[in-house]
């Protein structure tokens, strides 16, 4: 059900490239700028800042780019963050990781951080409050009034939908357009409706279902790199594709140098989905972590204990160039990507493979 121009009108960008939103620092105003720029839509990741880094985030975005760009939120899984173990079962999850804390020469973080992270509902506030053109969510539906409120400051809204029940379900809930995330892509997975287990669908399996099942724009994710990915997606149905790990790899992102140079490296091959960095399962590469603790994956706590207590780790780690010990986030076609490259230059690429439009993608048509 896709047509030509359907979501370059809704959005107001020239290509049918969105670049994918990272969280936990790996987004950048400079990448977001540089993608809406070059005529595509340009995405943040905020689901760790504070209401008033929110609005600081959109200002910095409206001064950096006059064209459109979305801010991504998580939604809140029911009852996630009530299911806090008590201060026993805590320090039993800090001490499994307590060779880590010492090798890294980092303190376990208390009790009480855990509980210190900000309320979606806050959030939320801010961000409809600064207005950005475009809010973007994953991990599931967000509430009536949110729509409603977006609807009418003119924001468009877009869904994140591993499988079809889903993406009806985004529609019915009235979200503008809808990510088809297939189990290929990096980062955390956003099932919501059944279990990660049960919700792993490919990105070229899930997408004309979803095309088929509802009437919104349909945008494909998970597994595209370059354009022969684009072609096979919009023939598939999709209006339009998702990037998140080829922009990940470029020199604008908030991404390491040592998590940059895995990604394009024969040792981007190979990923795995695990709960050991966040306690929420996430597509990465396998380093020394991952495999050192592979027994512990059903015993971690969940998001946003686990994610607390590797905060510190994955920080340092970071800082002192030890991706062995960091979450390195990459989708199955991390491979393809091309370290090095900026961001302008990487899209103008796509543009150029892109399959030539007897209708405009965007109202502006192309550059």
């Amino acid at each position: 059900m896709s047509g030509p121009g359907r979501l370059g009108d809704l959005l107001g960008i020239d290509h049918p490239i969105v670049q994918g939103p990272f969280g936990g620092g790996l987004s950048s105003v400079a990448l977001a700028a540089a993608v809406s720029d070059g005529g595509g839509l340009g995405s943040y990741g905020a689901h760790i800042l504070t209401p008033d880094a929110i609005t600081g985030l959109v200002t910095e975005l409206k001064a950096a780019t006059t064209r459109p760009f979305a801010v991504n939120l998580w939604v809140p899984l029911e009852g996630e963050r009530s299911a806090l173990p008590d201060n026993a079962a805590f320090t039993a999850h800090t001490e499994r990781l307590r060779s880590y804390y010492d090798e890294l020469g980092v303190a376990a973080p208390a009790y009480e951080d855990v509980e210190a992270l900000p309320a979606f509902d806050d959030q939320i506030d801010a961000l409809l409050a600064a207005a950005p053109p475009v809010i973007s969510f994953v991990m599931g539906i967000p509430p009536r009034r949110v729509v409603d409120e977006a609807r009418g400051r003119g924001i468009a809204l877009i869904g994140t939908a591993t499988t079809v029940d889903e993406a009806v379900a985004l529609e019915d809930a009235g979200l503008d357009a809808i990510v088809a995330s297939g189990s290929d892509a990096g980062g955390h997975r956003g099932a919501f409706l059944a279990p990660v287990r049960e919700s792993l669908v490919g990105t070229f399996s899930l997408v004309p279902q979803i095309a088929d099942a509802v009437t919104a724009p349909v945008i494909a994710a998970g597994g595209i790199a370059d354009g022969r990915g684009i072609r096979a997606a919009l023939t598939l149905g999709a209006d339009a594709v998702q990037i998140g790990t080829a922009f990940l790899a470029t020199r604008e992102s908030g991404a390491s140098d040592t998590h940059k140079r895995r990604l394009g490296t024969p040792a981007a091959r190979t990923t795995v989905l695990t709960r050991l960095f966040s306690g929420r399962t996430a597509r990465g590469i396998p380093n020394r972590f991952v495999h050192e603790m592979a027994a512990y994956e059903d015993a971690v706590p969940p998001y946003p204990v686990q994610n607390a207590l590797m905060q510190p780790i994955r920080r340092a780690a970071a800082a002192q160039g030890r991706s062995e010990y960091t979450n390195l986030w990459a989708g199955q076609a991390a491979a393809l990507a091309d370290e090095g490259l900026a961001a302008g230059e990487y899209l103008a690429h796509l543009v150029k493979e892109l399959p030539r439009q007897e209708v405009p993608f965007g109202s502006r048509g192309t550059h």
